[in-house]
């Protein structure tokens, strides 16, 4: 090569770089929503676990039927497919034209989301292979990040936080939903109903079709359509909230449009979602009854402990470890202004896990309630552990901050 001839320079990619405006402005809107979202959700828990404690009143209204399913029941297979729905329109969007459009820029969240999945699921399967107490079926419930609870302990106290770590957990908290979406639709389906399952894909199809003529604003149809497809998806034996999630991901999306379809769905059913939907979930689900024994059980048995253990650990080995390992053999670098602290702290806050976890644990030991009491309380005392060691890594990272500004 002649001497005078330019030296190449390897192009760097920038791991978690600045957004736009737009985006800026998008992301702040989904945090008030979700931090909103997630007060009510906490509050609604506290309820739950303080109602479930005081006489028995709380599983005979949990219990109280409602046409051919009782309110928990309603509650898990019937208004979480809200939730879901809103996922899936999120996922749309990102897909799209949001950070999931570019596979470049994709990759590190999705290698993070993807690592912070497989560790708790290991972490969880180590502590319960070959041990007498040990039970296997639990291994996806430390898998998923609580998205509502997550942006609230951000809201909160990650208010010096750039944006584009924000950004980051959002992408990182899509993701883990579709993975944990996928499970359930894969894992726990049982005595699979074709008939019926065709009976929704035929519904799903109609839905697209209605996009794909611009009658989106026909909500007269799909309103119906939607109800008509969660109930062939429920009697299929496929979980109804993948319903939810297929019709998002079906409808159509155009961000150069004003009136963008996902925007105006999203837009009317996000606070529905969040305002009621997941608060009522938690409140169904969430009453465990607290006792020196049943938290002392946490500890001394293999379901809890892995539960606990694989949010609380797994998951900031596998984002943190994730993030780093794509920062070290591809093209990746972190923005100027963010360190690696930073990630670790967003690595503990994807360590609450919340609703998909407890739905998840309701799933996986179906035949066993007393398995499922102890799931749940260990995904509250690890989901409570991992917001208080984020509330703390995150307040020291604000005050690092403010003291290198001065």
């Amino acid at each position: 090569m002649p001497q005078d001839e330019p030296a190449r320079t390897r192009r760097r990619v920038v791991l978690f770089g600045a957004t736009d405006n737009q985006d800026q402005i998008a992301i702040a809107d989904v945090l008030r929503m979700e931090t909103v979202g997630g007060v009510l959700m906490l509050a609604a828990a506290v309820v739950a676990v303080v109602w479930a404690n005081v006489g028995g009143s709380y599983e005979a209204f949990r219990h109280i039927y409602l046409g051919p399913l009782n309110i928990q029941h309603w509650a898990a297979d019937g208004l979480l497919t809200i939730f879901f729905f809103v996922a899936g329109l999120e996922l749309k969007r990102e897909f799209v034209a949001g950070s999931l459009r570019k596979p470049s820029a994709a990759l590190v969240p999705i290698v993070a989301a993807l690592c912070g999945m497989v560790v708790p699921a290991g972490v969880y399967l180590l502590l319960n292979v070959g041990l007498p107490d040990g039970d296997l079926r639990g291994w996806a419930i430390p898998m998923a990040t609580d998205i509502a609870f997550a942006l609230a302990i951000l809201g909160l106290v990650g208010g010096r936080l750039p944006t584009s770590l924000r950004a980051f957990l959002l992408t990182l908290a899509i993701v883990d939903d579709l993975g944990a979406i996928a499970v359930i639709a894969v894992v726990f389906t049982t005595d699979l109903a074709l008939a019926w399952l065709l009976g929704a894909l035929a519904c799903a199809a109609v839905w697209y079709l209605l996009q794909r003529k611009r009658l989106d604003r026909w909500w007269w149809l799909h309103v119906p359509l939607f109800v008509l497809c969660w109930w062939c998806m429920y009697s299929s034996g496929v979980h109804a909230t993948i319903a939810g999630v297929l019709l998002g991901l079906l409808t159509r999306t155009s961000p150069e449009e004003s009136h963008d379809p996902v925007d105006r769905w999203e837009h009317f059913w996000r606070p529905v979602s969040a305002g009621f939907v997941v608060p009522f979930f938690a409140l169904m689900s969430a009453g465990v009854v607290v006792s020196v024994q049943a938290v002392s059980e946490v500890f001394t048995q293999a379901v809890p402990l892995g539960i606990m253990l694989g949010l609380v650990v797994g998951k900031v080995v596998g984002i943190s470890g994730g993030a780093w390992l794509t920062a070290r053999f591809t093209r990746a670098e972190l923005a100027p202004d963010i360190r690696w602290g930073d990630v670790v702290g967003v690595s503990v806050v994807a360590g609450v896990g919340f609703t998909v976890a407890l739905l998840v644990a309701e799933l996986a030991f179906a035949d066993a309630p007393e398995v499922i009491e102890h799931a749940k309380t260990a995904v509250l005392l690890a989901s409570v552990l991992a917001a208080l060691i984020a509330v703390v890594v995150l307040s020291l990272r604000n005050r690092s901050a403010v003291r290198r500004q001065a």
